[in-house]
């Protein structure tokens, strides 16, 4: 009938219209198939087509025809039956009744979980609204908790991420003398302090406040440099050792001659190791080293943390830096110490510093030895300049922070240097004569004063290039994982080691993130503490709607038990609507939750600059959703319980 699709009824023939019949009858697939005078109103060929059409259809199902026409029956039918005046007359293949089996069992009943969850959906759905209220009245502390979940969790990311740049960016140091910081000897003091009393004397008492002292001095022997440079290279992407050599530099001034440049370095030893009249001291370059190893994306610290104002970054050991603040200030110190005669707030184009050169040059020309063994800076700057033993030094580029670094504390503003040009001259000078002189003297050999301790010895002679002992150990991690195996081995040296002997390591990175993240923590619990009252709340009202569903369902309840079912069937009824709605409630929650993650970012990142800190987590949501469903469960469980207790007669008697 495909090409008469678009007819209608009228327009089809009798035995078109009788198989349309025929079609419509077996489309829900029925087991039995009744034909009422199936051929009446059709001719000959047509009732011959239609009834071969029948006898076929007969073959997968029972088909039962009522006709007139003895003759069509006897053609097509397995068993006639005949009827007259409404009684059998007679019957081709008579049914025999067989003996039935007295008695009568019960069966057993139940009902299972699928079951109870359709039926509940069904009384669900004819009840939409007030559903859709209940599960958004539920989802709001589910909500709250997922809201504080994505932020803590977004927070601690934005830790995570900003110590795992530190990682590569702020080294684990190892300095000569150390904080302890650790808990116990904070409190230790800070109760000692609290238990002071008042003295009441008419005298003074003498008080050797390194007894209380939180330093400690690390010993930065042979054997723990050894040691140290024994790491595994894949927990340990560079170590570097930190020098405070001093820098012996001319340039040239105004008039074309040379002039020195004196470093911040050489202030230190004048006041702290008695150089007093031998030097005269006026100025400060603020020059230091910068480390040179390579973060994991393969830049250099510089790279990652400064921006190029002008020039080129270090292209060799011998390229210097300037490096300005974020307004592109640089101390008035260090301009003049650059031989210009600035004042304060006048601008220096870029173009005048880039390019500018210097001459390292050796102790032995720098250092001009005195009767009684005395040493004092020489004078003839241009045989200093010109001798073959000095090196040229140029400024080849002028850098500042950029906005995102994290490290800027490690260098201050002013001219910087190489940490292998630091290396060399160390190397360099360690068997000059002004070293030699002062290892062999007790006594200044610029002041002629003795040292007040063998410290002050230690400290002239590394800024003089006289000592391989490091200022401090630089340890960068391979990467964020390995820190912790880097830890571990440091430590692995202090194992069975008195605390005098022991070295302790600088890593503020950790300290930071740890006090931020356990800040976050407690700040996190409180607010879930909070937001989790709603679920109490939530909780006590899925108890009265489910209830209330009980009281509404009273005779379905009556039908359920004269079915045979059991009360854990009746109270499975209720558990599975109550289990419905907590699904809906927690998917809600956490929709909602996730959509409102979108304007919380935009308005945090509007507020304080910090990208996608509101992220909820899969694990999390997942969880809360878990969470909502069974706390539903437990809300509705008790009155799904009174339910189960109805007695049917009564249930069925209820409206």
């Amino acid at each position: 009938l495909l090409d008469h699709i678009h007819k209608k009824p009228k327009q089809l023939s009798g035995g078109q219209m009788q198989r349309v019949a025929i079609a419509r009858a077996l489309v829900n697939d029925p087991e039995i198939l009744l034909c009422d005078e199936p051929t009446g109103a059709l001719d000959t060929v047509t009732s011959v087509q239609i009834m071969d059409l029948i006898k076929v259809i007969s073959k997968e199902r029972l088909v039962i025809v009522v006709t007139h026409n003895p003759e069509l029956a006897e053609q097509y039918a397995d068993r006639i039956i005949k009827f007259s005046d409404g009684q059998i007359v007679s019957d081709s293949n008579p049914y025999e009744e067989q003996a039935r089996e007295s008695g009568f069992s019960l069966k057993k009943t139940s009902m299972s979980f699928l079951t109870a969850l359709r039926l509940s959906f069904n009384n669900i759905r004819t009840k939409i609204g007030r559903t859709s209220l209940t599960a958004f009245a539920s989802s709001i502390g589910i909500i709250g908790i997922a809201l504080i979940l994505s932020l803590s969790t977004g927070l601690k990311l934005q830790i995570d991420k900003i110590q795992s740049d530190f990682m590569t960016e702020y080294p684990i140091v190892v300095m000569a003398n150390s904080m302890s910081v650790d808990r116990d000897t904070i409190s230790e003091l800070a109760e000692s302090e609290k238990q002071a009393e008042f003295a009441d004397t008419d005298s003074i008492i003498v008080h050797d406040p390194d007894k209380n002292s939180i330093m400690h001095k690390n010993e930065l022997s042979q054997e723990y440099l050894d040691y140290v440079e024994k790491v595994d290279s894949e927990l340990c992407n560079e170590l570097g050792l930190v020098r405070t050599v001093s820098l012996n530099m001319l340039r040239i001034g105004e008039s074309g001659m040379p002039v020195p440049v004196v470093s911040g370095v050489n202030m230190i030893m004048a006041s702290s190791s008695g150089m007093g009249g031998g030097v005269s001291v006026s100025v400060n370059t603020n020059l230091y080293s910068y480390p040179i190893h390579l973060n994991k994306d393969g830049k250099t610290f510089l790279e990652s943390n400064y921006d190029l104002l002008s020039g080129s970054y270090p292209g060799g050991k011998t390229d210097m830096l300037i490096v300005t603040d974020t307004r592109n200030r640089v101390p008035l110190s260090v301009m003049k110490c650059l031989g210009f005669t600035a004042e304060d707030g006048e601008e220096i184009l870029l173009s005048d510093l880039v390019g500018m050169e210097f001459r390292m040059v050796t102790n032995d020309d720098y250092y001009a030895e005195q009767p009684g063994g005395m040493f004092l800076p020489g004078t003839n700057y241009r045989e200093m300049y010109d001798s073959e033993n000095s090196v040229t030094l140029r400024i080849s580029g002028i850098i500042r922070p950029n906005k995102d670094s994290a490290s800027v504390l490690l260098m201050t503003n002013g001219l910087v240097y190489s940490d292998e040009l630091a290396a060399e001259a160390v190397e360099r000078e360690a068997n000059s004569a002004v070293v030699k002189a002062q290892k062999e003297s007790d006594s200044s050999v610029f002041s002629g004063k003795p040292f007040t301790s063998e410290d002050a010895k230690k400290e002239m002679l590394m800024a003089i290039g006289g000592s391989v002992t490091p200022h401090a150990i630089c340890l960068y991690p391979a990467d964020f994982g390995s820190k912790g195996s880097l830890l571990e081995y440091l430590d692995g040296y202090n194992t069975d080691r008195p605390r005098a002997e022991q070295v302790d390591y600088i890593d503020m990175a950790s300290v930071i993130t740890s006090v931020l993240g356990t800040f976050v923590d407690g700040i996190s619990y409180v607010l879930i503490a909070f937001a989790a009252v709603s679920l109490v709340v939530s909780l006590i009202m899925i108890g009265i709607i489910t209830y209330t569903s009980v009281l509404e369902r009273t005779k379905e309840i009556g039908i359920l038990k004269a079915l045979g079912a059991r009360k854990k069937d009746v109270t499975r009824v209720f558990d599975a609507e109550t289990c419905i709605l907590g699904i809906l409630s927690g998917v809600l929650g956490v929709l909602i939750a996730w959509l409102l993650t979108f304007p919380a970012n935009a308005i945090i990142e509007a507020v304080a600059d910090l990208k996608n800190v509101a992220q909820l987590q899969p694990l999390h949501a997942l969880t809360l959703v878990i969470v909502s469903t069974l706390l539903t469960m437990l809300g509705g469980h008790l009155p799904a319980r009174m339910a189960s207790k109805k007695d049917a007669v009564e249930a069925l008697r209820s409206e």
